[in-house]
């Protein structure tokens, strides 16, 4: 008896470990079963039958888009996203209509329809030339934002590479973002004997590099003016978002590794670590308050797949050593150099190096190691402002070596000159502008007061700079006039 009770136990036990690797096994399959779609399973296997023109069409995609998406060999999960969040588009016919070029049918939908017929997110994609990620007036980048901030969170996973904790997060709509949480308070400085490549990732530096490269609509005399800040539009869209740890983030993630992280503290606050090279243990860890904490969601460029992109390392990159110095920071005469060499010995690739070294300056980054460009168009392209995390450390000091590649080429464009003198106007403030802007977003205020009083010390320093230039060179030696282009407009009024 005492037998036939061990086996039955042991049965017991057998069953219960099946069943335990059988849920384990589901569980695993879940992110499979969640991208296939339940709700859209019945128009997935219509548009199966009938061919990529009609999976997209299914989901109200214009007459042609399937094509152009159907043919780069993208599934029905890309073509989704592609329908409710966009991608970016890079076209090369610097802006009129959409243009049938051969060498624009990889990026562009083909078919009759008005550009203006198209939706939102359509018109977002095509905005995007060789000069900018998007274009002016574009309704479809608001909404957009709105859906960084508002879209339910599906699924999370850490980022691979990288020195500090990024999150990759998925939305409903299978959109994408990356997430970087706060780590430390606006009025918090960076340490003073900090070493640039090991300071803090901001998130809300992220949010203002944003607001700072785009435009603002302002209320001037009564009338609506819109005042373009630096004009530049090669920020992708990043937004701040209040997120659940609790809901949003652990229950969601099936990355083991970040699960594993999550804690909670002795003031019963939910935190985590994650994984990364640096700031990624529990004495740095990320804490809720219980369980919400704020970030930047920046939005994803388009797959690899569809747009190329080349990583370039910048000239003036720093040495990332505690002891050695870059070449630049020793040879006055670096400039030289580099303009005799591919891609800054032709085009407006060494213009576009001193656009992003204003921007870099106006924030305070020193980290702009290496920059993107959409690799379709070679060396008629623009550079992408990405990951300015560690911009907005210092309020109280201005990184003159940020301004080093300025001052050795003395070189600018005049949409940019043009602009910036604008800014120092008093009626036209870059600190009121930008304050202005940030109000817009959903955990402002983004910036402490002294950031944006910084702003405009520095850009007097940018203004002196170019004026000593021209006062050594002459002014058509140092001022490239650009506007033949369709990137000078200062203002518009409405």
């Amino acid at each position: 008896m005492k037998m036939l009770l061990v086996r039955k136990f042991r049965v017991l036990i057998l069953m219960v470990f099946l069943v335990a690797c059988t849920m384990h096994i589901m569980i695993d399959l879940l992110p499979r079963l969640e991208r296939r779609g339940t709700t859209h399973g019945d128009l997935a296997r219509f548009g199966e039958a009938l061919g990529g023109e009609a999976r997209c069409r299914v989901y109200g995609l214009p007459r042609g888009a399937g094509r152009w998406v159907w043919k780069r060999g993208t599934a029905l999960r890309r073509c989704l996203p592609f329908c409710n969040v966009g991608f970016f588009n890079p076209r090369v016919d610097g802006g009129a209509g959409l243009g049938q070029n051969e060498e624009n049918e990889e990026f562009l939908p083909t078919g009759e329809t008005s550009i203006d017929s198209y939706p939102n997110w359509l018109k977002f994609h095509i905005g995007i030339n060789r000069y900018e990620l998007y274009s002016r007036d574009n309704p479809a980048i608001e909404a957009l934002l709105q859906d960084l901030v508002s879209q339910k969170i599906t699924s999370v996973a850490m980022k691979s590479g990288g020195t500090q904790l990024k999150l990759i997060m998925t939305f409903q709509n299978y959109g994408q973002a990356l997430f970087k949480p706060m780590k430390q308070t606006r009025e918090q400085e960076t340490p003073p004997d900090f070493f640039y490549f090991s300071d803090y990732e901001r998130h809300n530096a992220e949010i203002a590099a944003f607001h700072l490269d785009r435009q603002v609509k302002w209320i001037c005399m009564k009338r609506k003016v819109e005042i373009l800040i630096l004009d530049f539009r090669r920020v992708p869209p990043v937004a701040g978002r209040l997120v659940n740890m609790t809901r949003e983030i652990r229950d969601v993630t099936r990355d083991k590794k970040l699960w594993r992280t999550f804690f909670i503290s002795p003031a019963n606050n939910i935190c985590f670590y994650g994984e990364c090279s640096y700031y990624c243990s529990t004495e740095h860890a990320l804490c809720g308050k219980p369980d919400q904490i704020e970030g930047s969601l920046a939005a994803f460029l388009p797959d690899l797949s569809l747009a190329k992109r080349k990583t370039w390392r910048n000239p003036w990159r720093r040495s990332y050593h505690k002891r050695k110095k870059a070449e630049w920071e020793v040879d006055p005469d670096y400039c030289e150099e580099v303009k005799q060499t591919p891609p800054y010995d032709s085009g407006t690739r060494i213009l576009d190096i001193m656009d992003m070294t204003v921007f870099d300056f106006l924030m305070g980054n020193m980290d702009r190691h290496h920059y993107e460009t959409f690799e379709k168009f070679g060396n008629e392209t623009f550079i992408i402002h990405l990951d300015n995390g560690r911009g907005f450390g210092k309020y109280s000091h201005d990184e003159l070596s940020i301004l080093v590649p300025l001052n050795q080429c003395c070189r600018i464009r005049k949409s940019t000159y043009l602009r910036l003198q604008l800014l120092a106007k008093e009626e036209y403030k870059l600190s009121l502008l930008m304050k202005e802007s940030l109000l817009k977003d959903k955990i402002a205020p983004i910036l402490y007061q002294p950031h944006l009083e910084a702003m405009d010390r520095r850009l007097r320093i940018v203004l002196k700079a170019v004026s000593d230039c021209i006062e050594k060179d002459g002014y058509d030696n140092v001022v490239e006039n650009d506007f033949n282009t369709d990137v000078n407009t200062v203002t518009t009024e409405r």
